[in-house]
């Protein structure tokens, strides 16, 4: 159902439409009734599900009959949408990029905190340098994203550095998907926190309440664009990259 309003159905027109092809024909009535939608906005949802090509009426005698159209008709809303998305998109990503600021702060939040910080990386395009890290990335709900993410991380080159919390070492199933040039050790017994920080470009990226092997709902980024803040946590990655321990 979500899926449904995710193309641009309302929710009435999405528990119609679903109703339809599973029912076949039907009347307004019938399918107001399976669909669990007052009849009065019945009327108004298969009008809408005309208008968009996903349901066609059969004039009949008495009250008319309504049928679903193919269900590949979604696979074109989304084209068309996708489309019509390309169209802006460059003016889009022009004024996002003017509107940047050269030192800035933000917090992202979750799962979809995560997705955007994915996002960023591809977009700055540098080297990442991570101290504390705990495969969190590794999240069942970030599979599709994170094959994605790496195939295009892999494509621009992005070589991947990290300092990994010392029981990641018995974990090695969390440490995968980086490029043939990335590099990871661990950081000595006794300093896991449940805390990390990611430096990109002049992104600093701060993660608390994290897990091993899993993002939680709880965890908040907290993002510092500062290019001298940047560097400074590069060199401070490189000290402590020289005390950590190689894996095997």
């Amino acid at each position: 159902m979500k899926i449904l309003e995710g193309l641009g159905l309302s929710p009435n027109e999405a528990k119609m439409y679903e109703s339809l092809v599973e029912r076949g024909e039907s009347s307004i009535s019938e399918i107001a009734l399976a669909a669990g939608v007052h009849r009065r906005n019945a009327y108004d949802a298969i009008q809408r599900l005309i208008d968009k090509g996903l349901c066609f009426q059969i004039i009949a005698t008495g009250e008319n009959i309504y049928n679903a159209v193919d269900p590949d008709k979604l696979v074109e809303l989304l084209a068309e949408k996708q489309d019509e998305l390309q169209t802006i998109l460059p003016d889009l990503k022009k004024k996002f990029g003017q509107r940047i600021a050269p030192d800035e702060a933000y917090i992202y939040r979750g799962v979809e905190g995560q997705k955007n910080i994915f996002r960023d990386i591809l977009r700055v395009g540098k080297d990442s340098y991570f101290i504390g890290a705990k495969g969190g990335w590794n999240d069942l709900r970030l599979d599709a994203v994170r094959a994605q993410f790496f195939k295009e991380a892999n494509r621009k080159k992005i070589r991947f550095n990290g300092l990994y919390d010392a029981e990641i070492a018995s974990r090695p199933e969390l440490i995968k998907g980086f490029g043939g040039e990335s590099r990871y050790r661990f950081l000595p017994k006794g300093y896991s926190t449940r805390s990390a920080v990611q430096v990109f470009g002049d992104y600093v990226v701060s993660y608390t309440d994290l897990d091993i092997g899993r993002t939680s709902d709880k965890v908040v980024f907290f993002i510092i664009r500062s290019q001298d803040l940047a560097d400074s946590f590069r060199a401070w990655f490189e000290f402590m990259w020289k005390f950590s321990l190689p894996h095997k």
